[in-house]
C-alpha cells in the first residue's frame, strides 16, 4: 500500500467536493451541512496491482471508495477453491457489508493499480442516522451492489465456455472506448466463469481466431473488439 496523503476531519472536503467520481460515490448526494457531521480523518490511499485490501473475515474500520483503477472481490469455497464474486470500477463501494455485520464477507484484491478513499465505519453510521441524503444513497448503493452481482453471476457463470467468455469480454469494455477490452490471467478469468485456466485461453484464441477479437499488446490483457457482430453471434451458439 502507497499513502498518498491522509487529511484529517475535513479538510479533505474541498477533494471530496472536486472529486472526479463524486456523481458516482457514496456521498454523491451530501451538503456542506452534511460534511460539518464528520469529525474523522479520510484517508486518500493508492495500492498496487495484486495487493490485498481485506480478507475475508477480517473485522471493518472502514468503507472504500475505488476512485480508479479495478478490484475483485473474491471468497474460498467450501472445496477449497477461491472464487471471483465480481469486479469493482471506480465509482463503486467496497465493504458495504461491514455496517451490518462489523467484518468483511470477502478479500479485495486490486487487480490494476488502484487509488480509494477509505471513510471509516463510525463515519458512514453517523451521516447515515443524521443525513437522509446520506441514508439514501447507502440505500441506492446496496441496491446496485445486489443487482451487480446477481447480473454477474447470470451472465459469466451459466451457458457454455464460449457464451461465458463473451459475456466477460462485453462486460469489460473500456467505458471511453468500448471497442477495447481490458482482461485479466487466464486463472483470474477462470475463477469468475468457474472455468479452468486451459479453458479460458482455449476460447481467447478461438475468438481472435475467427476474427472477433484482435490482440493489442503482447501480455495478452488488451484486446479491440474486431468484429462486434460476430462476438455478440457467439452467444447464440
Amino acid at each position: 500500500m502507497i499513502p498518498i496523503q491522509t487529511h484529517s476531519a475535513w479538510r479533505g472536503t474541498s477533494d471530496c467536493r472536486s472529486c472526479a467520481v463524486r456523481e458516482l460515490a457514496l456521498f454523491s448526494r451530501l451538503t456542506e451541512d452534511d460534511f460539518a457531521l464528520i469529525h474523522a480523518p479520510i484517508d486518500d490511499l493508492a495500492y498496487r496491482a495484486h495487493q490485498v485490501l481485506f480478507n475475508e473475515g477480517d473485522e471493518a474500520r472502514g468503507v472504500f471508495t475505488l476512485r480508479s483503477g479495478m478490484l475483485k472481490l473474491s471468497r474460498i469455497t467450501s472445496d477449497g477453491r477461491r472464487r471471483i464474486l465480481r469486479l469493482l470500477r471506480p465509482g463503486d463501494v467496497v465493504g458495504l457489508e461491514a455496517l451490518a455485520t462489523g467484518r468483511y464477507d470477502s478479500e479485495a484484491a486490486t487487480l490494476t493499480d488502484v487509488t480509494l478513499c477509505r471513510i471509516p465505519t463510525a463515519v458512514v453510521h453517523e451521516l447515515s442516522q443524521n443525513s437522509p441524503r446520506m441514508h439514501a444513497g447507502l440505500l441506492s448503493k446496496w441496491h446496485q451492489a445486489l443487482r451487480e452481482a446477481d447480473d454477474w453471476l447470470a451472465s459469466i457463470n451459466f451457458g457454455t465456455a464460449r457464451q461465458r467468455l463473451c459475456h466477460f469480454v462485453l462486460k469489460m469494455r473500456h467505458t471511453s472506448d468500448p471497442g477495447i477490452v481490458t482482461l485479466f490471467s487466464r486463472e483470474d478469468m477462470g475463477a469468475m466463469m468457474d472455468l479452468k485456466q486451459e479453458t479460458v485461453s482455449r476460447e481467447i484464441s478461438a475468438l481472435v481466431r475467427i476474427g472477433a477479437l484482435q490482440p493489442v499488446d503482447k501480455l495478452g490483457r488488451l484486446y479491440r473488439i474486431a468484429d462486434d457482430s460476430l462476438l455478440q453471434a457467439q452467444l447464440d451458439l
